[in-house]
């Protein structure tokens, strides 16, 4: 495999047991049901704009995936912001730029919908995501998450 095999295309319904897959494979636990809600937001509704894409090989193997989601109008953001909720590469598949590649069309992709600025957030204790990220022109934001234990 070679970087040049791999092309980015928008997610498809039919793409839910590969990005299952490959998760699992990154996590060592399924979330399917996280997916299922997912996909039922980022990729089967009539109200969203599709922003998700997948890399895939030649022979249309699903190697890799982002998930993200415009924001029109919520918590006050304006349409000019989006999230990058989540992203895996086959771990068979990692280390190879297949990754940077799904940034960079997701970033295209979202900046021709009117995008101008991109969030993700990501476990401070996540050296690995927090490096890749990094390594993307990721910078930490002005926003704060907040959270309360319950």
């Amino acid at each position: 495999m070679n970087k040049s095999t791999i092309t980015i295309r928008l997610m498809k319904v039919d793409d839910f047991d590969a990005v299952v897959r490959i998760d699992e494979k990154v996590l060592k636990v399924s979330r399917s049901e996280y997916y299922k809600l997912k996909f039922e937001t980022a990729v089967q509704s009539p109200d969203h704009l599709p922003t998700s894409l997948v890399a895939e090989e030649k022979d249309g193997t699903v190697v890799g995936f982002v998930i993200g989601e415009l924001y029109i109008g919520e918590y006050g953001i304006t349409h000019e912001k989006a999230t990058l909720d989540t992203i895996g590469v086959d771990p068979d598949y990692q280390h190879k730029g297949i990754g940077e590649q799904l940034i960079n069309e997701f970033m295209d992709h979202v900046r021709a919908l009117g995008v101008r600025k991109i969030n993700t957030l990501v476990d401070e204790n996540d050296s690995k995501l927090t490096h890749f990220f990094s390594a993307n022109q990721f910078i930490p934001s002005k926003t704060i998450n907040l959270e309360r234990s319950l």
